[in-house]
C-alpha cells in the first residue's frame, strides 16, 4: 500500500489521474440529472484520452487495430496534366513513381492491401480520390506530385529544388470533420446502432470524439511526413522543403492521415530529369515504402 502511493507520488500523470477520479466522483454524486450526467460521463472519458502524451511507440492492444490497407494516389490524369517541364507532364510522372510504390508495398508487405485511386491517365475528381480511400477504410492515404514554381521552364540560376510533404491545414478542420463523421469508426461495426444506442453526432460530446479522432490524423500525417521527408533527405541526399500543414482539397475529406507528397520541382531542368529517371522513380518509392515500414514500426499496427 505505501509503496503504491509511493509510485503514485513519483509519477505526476498517475497522481493527476487520481486526482481527476476522485474530483470526478464528486461532481457525479451531485448530479441529479440524468443527461447532465450522461454528458458528464462522456467528457471525462474523452478528456482522460487527450490527457494520455500522444506516444508513437506505445503498444495498445493488437487487437483493436489492423494496419492492412494503403491508397496511393497519383496526382492530376487524364484532360489534368498538373505542371509541366520542358518535355514531361506532372501527370505521368506521379503516375510512375504510383505504380513502383505499389510494386514495392506488394513486394514487400505483401499482407497489406495497396488500392490506386488511377492506374492509367484518366481523370479523376479531387473528392472521389477521398472517397476512395474511406469506402476501404484506408489506414493512409499517400497522394504523389510534382512540384512547380512560377517561373516556369524559363532558364534562371538557383531555381527552386526539392521535396515537400504537405498535411491537411488546420485552418480547414471542419470539412475533416466531416469526412470523420462519414467514416468514424463506430459506422464500421457491425452492430453499432444497436450498441451505440442514442449516439447523435450534433451532440457537443459526439464532436469532441470526433475532434479527438482528427487530432489523432493530423498528428500521425505528420509523424509520417517527417518519416519520408527523413528518407529522402537523409538516405537520398535531396533537398526538402520539409513538411508543412495547408488546405490541400485532395486531403480535404480524408478521414485518416493523409499525406501529398512533392516529389520535385518538374520546371527545374535538372530535376525533371531526376523525375523522369528509372533510378529517380526507383529512389522516390523506396523512400516512401521505407517509411511506410518505419511508420507502422512506430504505431505498433502490425
Amino acid at each position: 500500500m505505501q509503496r503504491d502511493y509511493a509510485l503514485s507520488a513519483a509519477n505526476p500523470q498517475v497522481k493527476n489521474r487520481s486526482n481527476n477520479l476522485i474530483f470526478a466522483l464528486l461532481y457525479i454524486s451531485m448530479i441529479k440529472n440524468v443527461s447532465s450526467l450522461r454528458v458528464f460521463i462522456y467528457n471525462i472519458l474523452v478528456l482522460s484520452l487527450l490527457s494520455i502524451p500522444f506516444n508513437v511507440s506505445s503498444h495498445p492492444p493488437k487487437a483493436l487495430f489492423k494496419f492492412k490497407t494503403i491508397v496511393i494516389d497519383a496526382g492530376h490524369g487524364g484532360k489534368d496534366p498538373g505542371a509541366h517541364g520542358n518535355y514531361s507532364l506532372e501527370k505521368n510522372v506521379a503516375l510512375a513513381i504510383a505504380k513502383k510504390t505499389e510494386r514495392l508495398i506488394k513486394n514487400e508487405m505483401p499482407e497489406i492491401n495497396v488500392i490506386m485511386t488511377r492506374s492509367t491517365d484518366k481523370f479523376v475528381q479531387l473528392n472521389r480520390r477521398a472517397e476512395i480511400a474511406n469506402q476501404n477504410q484506408a489506414n493512409l492515404f499517400i497522394s504523389i506530385h510534382c512540384n512547380s514554381s512560377p517561373e516556369g521552364t524559363s532558364l534562371r540560376a538557383n531555381k527552386e529544388k526539392g521535396v515537400m510533404l504537405l498535411v491537411y491545414g488546420y485552418h480547414r478542420k471542419g470539412e475533416q470533420m466531416e469526412a470523420l463523421r462519414e467514416n468514424s469508426s463506430i459506422y464500421i461495426e457491425k452492430d453499432y446502432q444497436k450498441n451505440y444506442e442514442g449516439y447523435n453526432e450534433k451532440d457537443p460530446t459526439a464532436l469532441i470524439i470526433l475532434n479527438t479522432f482528427m487530432q489523432k490524423y493530423r498528428k500521425q500525417s505528420i509523424l509520417f511526413g517527417e518519416l519520408v521527408n527523413r528518407q529522402f533527405v537523409d538516405i537520398d541526399g535531396r533537398k526538402s522543403r520539409g513538411v508543412k500543414e495547408q488546405g490541400v482539397l485532395v486531403l480535404a475529406h480524408s478521414g485518416m492521415p493523409a499525406v501529398l507528397v512533392e516529389t520535385g520541382y518538374i520546371n527545374n531542368s535538372g530535376e525533371e530529369r531526376y523525375l523522369n529517371s528509372e533510378s529517380g522513380q526507383d529512389a522516390i518509392a523506396s523512400a516512401i515504402v521505407n517509411a511506410i515500414k518505419i511508420y507502422r514500426e512506430k504505431i505498433n499496427t502490425r
